[in-house]
């Protein structure tokens, strides 16, 4: 090896191994001694010329901090301050359950790609009622803590997330010069196949709704918005009567209603894509009036003690209607007018599937639904069969029935 210059560092012997130095850069500019020490000469000197094309490279942190701790500023200085609660909340969740209990003791500087991979491969196969502690939680133990795994491993989907999350936390230490590259962000994974929903049919939406109508379902009106304009669950808690129009026949979306932790927001869309003011159909119109008709019987019941809150959608008392408390209402609602159990948000895609039925053009469609890509529309109309493709597929059947 050639003589090494000035400032390069060297190598010498220590109790237990080898010990070797190189003169860094700190980002406030300062100059320090960085040191790394191994068992053997070979394993030193390897570590030294990585620390020394690392130095080279740009300037170096003396004190780095462990990971766990940095995802702990990072989510209250960075992610709380300038994302949607909800968001946030999220974040939090990621790295509280997947994040911290198996990096989280990794010093920020010395963490690998081989130490992501490995986390990831981790993830994928372990159990999260094990990992988590879920089953021993419950009053009486039913599989993990009795010795019975439930083999509850995270879908691809829950992979890529917790691998978006990091990545995004040490692009901020990549950008206040704690890193000098992120190391979670050269590593590729298999694209997540997303979960193909099944819309209901026309039958069926036709039953639902003359289901809630015919017994008063006090939530007529919410189920008719989701299934014409695609309303999200969020979007229709948070309408207000002053975002209504009945004369004009308009909506204006541009607020939703969401639970986070123990709180309640009422805060703007998560994008301006999602705002919008929509034409409301008369079947909107006619059950938007309606509601406006029981909401007032109960305020002139209760009298002082109804609670004003102005959103359309409230609990006999005025006060703002539980997201989870929606979701059980759709379920009974579902049970009773004897059609398939949907999820919410399959509603709405219930509502992109008839517009692709009758052959709605997808701009159209994209406004309707307010989504921010087109690809996300193209995604649910390349699902549904038109009339062309079921005629084409009838010639092909009777050619090959010949």
């Amino acid at each position: 090896m050639s003589k090494r210059g000035n400032g390069e560092g060297s190598i010498y012997p220590v109790p237990g191994g080898y010990r070797a130095f190189v003169w860094a850069t700190r980002p406030d500019g300062t100059r320090y001694r960085k040191y790394v020490q191994r068992k053997t000469y070979e394993e030193t000197q390897k570590a030294w010329l990585d620390l020394r094309a690392k130095v080279r490279s740009g300037p170096v942190v003396s004190n780095a901090p462990k990971l766990a701790d940095f995802l702990d500023y990072w989510l209250t200085e960075v992610v709380q301050p300038n994302l949607a609660p909800l968001t946030a909340s999220t974040y939090e969740t990621f790295v509280r359950h997947y994040i911290t209990p198996k990096l989280g003791g990794k010093r920020l500087d010395r963490l690998t790609v081989r130490d992501v991979r490995l986390w990831l491969n981790a993830l994928r196969a372990e159990c999260q009622c094990c990992a988590q502690g879920k089953d021993a939680r419950r009053k009486t133990p039913r599989c993990c803590a009795i010795g019975r795994c439930c083999k509850r491993i995270v879908s691809e989907r829950t992979i890529k997330d917790a691998r978006a999350v990091l990545r995004s936390a040490l692009n901020v230490a990549v950008s206040e010069d704690l890193l000098t590259k992120n190391p979670a962000a050269g590593i590729r994974l298999s694209a997540a196949r997303t979960r193909k929903t099944k819309p209901w049919t026309v039958d069926e939406a036709r039953r639902f709704l003359e289901s809630a109508r015919t017994e008063d379902d006090p939530l007529y009106a919410a189920y008719v918005l989701i299934l014409v304009l695609g309303l999200r669950k969020g979007e229709l808690l948070g309408i207000t009567w002053e975002a209504v129009d009945l004369d004009a026949a308009t909506l204006d979306v541009s607020w939703q209603l969401q639970r986070v932790k123990r709180q309640l927001h009422h805060r703007e869309t998560k994008t301006r894509a999602s705002d919008a003011v929509l034409p409301l159909p008369d079947i909107c119109v006619t059950a938007l009036r309606e509601r406006r008709r029981i909401q007032q019987a109960a305020r002139d019941r209760l009298g002082d003690a109804w609670i004003d809150t102005g959103f359309v959608f409230t609990t006999e008392h005025g006060t703002p209607f539980e997201p989870r408390n929606f979701d059980r209402r759709f379920a009974t609602r579902c049970r009773r007018a004897g059609v398939r159990k949907i999820t919410i948000h399959d509603m709405r895609h219930t509502c992109a599937s008839f517009l692709a039925a009758l052959d709605v053009h997808p701009r159209v469609a994209m406004q309707i639904l307010r989504h921010s890509d087109i690809k996300v529309t193209m995604e649910i109309y390349t699902h549904i069969p038109s009339e062309q493709t079921r005629r084409a597929l009838k010639r092909l059947s009777e050619r090959l029935g010949r």
